[in-house]
């Protein structure tokens, strides 16, 4: 995970998701998912985002919104802007059934705190990250598969391949896969 700012609200949100996705709320208040309003505004949160996971920090092709509080947990934050976060789809899906407060946001997240290990591309927490949150982005790294599994590890050997072979340079990789370039730079030193 990297730093990952605030996205501005587009303009045309309030009127084109918020209101009518609140109105739809009053009209079904049992329902157990949202209606979507959301995804036309995908695009902007995905440039936001950089187009990188918020969770695995690289690039995302296709990617999904997601609520960073749950409909079941904060069903009013449904058409939230500021509670929406761009990531890969199957990181969303690892997220089910828990709370907002049990893994790090990607907006929470200071520079440094995570780094990837070489030659193994392991996610580790790093040494810099505040004793108060360690727990919660061990558990984050853990629950969101975002330390080993095959998924990220492949993902970050492909960038590493592409970036070996001279396909990407230090800038490129930089860009789409941000923890590989600092492992490669802290590698060097």
């Amino acid at each position: 995970m990297i730093p990952v700012a605030l996205v501005p609200e587009p303009p045309e949100f309030d009127e084109k998701a918020r209101r009518p996705g609140l109105t739809w709320l009053e009209r079904h208040p049992d329902a157990k998912r949202p209606r979507d309003y959301w995804s036309p505004f995908k695009p902007a949160l995905a440039d936001g985002f950089g187009d990188r996971c918020g969770y695995a920090a690289m690039y995302e092709p296709v990617g999904t919104v997601d609520h960073h509080r749950s409909f079941a947990e904060a069903p009013a934050l449904a058409y939230a802007w500021g509670n929406y976060r761009f990531v890969s789809q199957w990181i969303n899906a690892s997220k089910q059934a828990l709370s907002a407060d049990e893994i790090l946001d990607p907006h929470e997240v200071g520079a440094g705190w995570f780094e990837l290990d070489l030659p193994s591309l392991v996610l580790r927490v790093a040494g810099g990250i505040p004793p108060d949150v360690r727990a919660r982005a061990e558990y984050t790294l853990d629950r969101l598969h975002l330390r080993d599994d095959v998924r990220v590890i492949r993902q970050r050997r492909k960038w590493l391949r592409l970036y070996q072979r001279d396909a990407i340079d230090l800038d490129g990789l930089r860009e789409v896969a941000p923890l590989l370039a600092d492992a490669i730079e802290r590698q060097r030193r």
